[in-house]
C-alpha cells in the first residue's frame, strides 16, 4: 500500500482505519546512530525538549472515502531526525486538527510557545498521535483532538457540536485529519478563557490564542497547511458541517 492518496486537495473522509503496528518502524532500524547524534544536537539547542513517544506512518491510502494505514510508535528523537530526512524515508506523519469554530463563525487557533520545536507558529491546537490515542490498535481521532485541545488551551470539547465527517489534506510535509468543533461562545470569549488558562500554567506549551475572522485574516507565523483549511471553512457553505 505504501503512500497512495491525492496530495494538496481536501478529501472527505467517512472513516479513519489507521492501526498501530507493535513492531519497530523501518526508519528506526536503519538510522539508530543518526537519531542519537541528532538528538544530542537538538537538546543542546533546546534543553526543554522531551523524548516522549509519538507515531510515524509506514503506510497510508485513501480508499472509498476512507483513510487506511499503519503506524509505529517511535521516540520523539526519531521524529525530529525524520523531519530532516523525510524524502524517500519510507515514513510519513499524520496528525489531527479540531477546527475550533466560535459562535460568531470565527476560528480560534493557537500560537506555539517559545520553548517548543514550532515556536511562534500558528495552527489549531494539536499534537501527534500517541499510543494513548489508540483503542485496540485503532486510532481514535476525536480522543486525540479533545485531549490535545484540553492540554494546550484548557477547553473541554467533549460536548461541543462535531462536524458530520472528517476531512483530510495530504501534503509532502504530512497528512492532517480534521473536522469542525462548534461552540456557542464568541471568539473573544474563547480567547479570554484560553489566555486565562495559559496564565496559570508553569510551563505553557502555547503562547496564546489567535482569532481568524476571514480567509483574508491570516496571522503571521501561520503554518502552510493552515491556509487551505481556513479558506475551506470560510468558503460558501461554511455553515455546513
Amino acid at each position: 500500500m505504501s503512500f497512495d492518496l491525492p496530495r494538496n486537495v481536501i478529501l472527505p473522509v467517512d472513516a479513519v482505519d489507521v492501526r498501530l503496528d507493535p513492531g519497530p518502524h523501518p526508519f528506526v532500524l536503519g538510522n539508530a546512530e543518526a537519531i542519537a547524534e541528532n538528538w544530542r544536537q537538538e537538546i543542546a539547542a533546546n534543553p526543554a525538549l522531551f523524548d516522549g513517544t509519538v507515531v510515524l506512518l509506514s503506510e497510508l491510502a485513501y480508499r472509498d472515502n476512507r483513510l487506511v494505514g499503519r503506524c509505529h510508535a517511535v521516540n520523539y528523537s526519531t521524529f525530529l531526525l525524520w523531519r530532516k530526512r523525510r524524502e524517500n524515508s519510507g515514513a510519513e506523519h499524520a496528525y489531527a486538527h479540531a477546527v475550533l469554530v466560535a459562535g460568531d463563525n470565527a476560528l480560534v487557533a493557537i500560537r506555539m510557545g517559545p520553548r517548543t520545536v514550532n515556536a511562534g507558529r500558528v495552527y489549531f491546537a494539536a499534537g501527534s498521535f500517541e499510543p494513548i490515542d489508540f483503542r485496540e490498535g485503532l486510532v481514535d481521532v476525536d480522543f486525540n483532538m479533545i485531549r490535545e485541545v484540553g492540554e494546550e488551551t484548557g477547553l473541554d470539547l467533549s460536548t461541543a457540536e462535531r462536524g458530520q465527517r472528517y476531512y483530510a489534506l495530504s501534503t509532502p510535509s504530512g497528512t492532517v485529519i480534521f473536522r469542525r468543533y462548534r461552540v456557542a461562545e464568541t471568539a473573544d470569549d474563547l480567547a479570554r478563557r484560553i489566555s486565562a488558562f495559559v496564565a496559570t500554567e508553569t510551563d505553557p506549551e502555547i503562547e496564546g490564542p489567535v482569532i481568524i475572522r476571514s480567509a483574508a485574516d491570516l496571522p503571521d507565523g501561520l503554518m502552510p497547511h493552515m491556509k487551505p483549511l481556513i479558506e475551506w471553512h470560510f468558503a460558501d457553505g461554511s455553515k455546513v458541517s
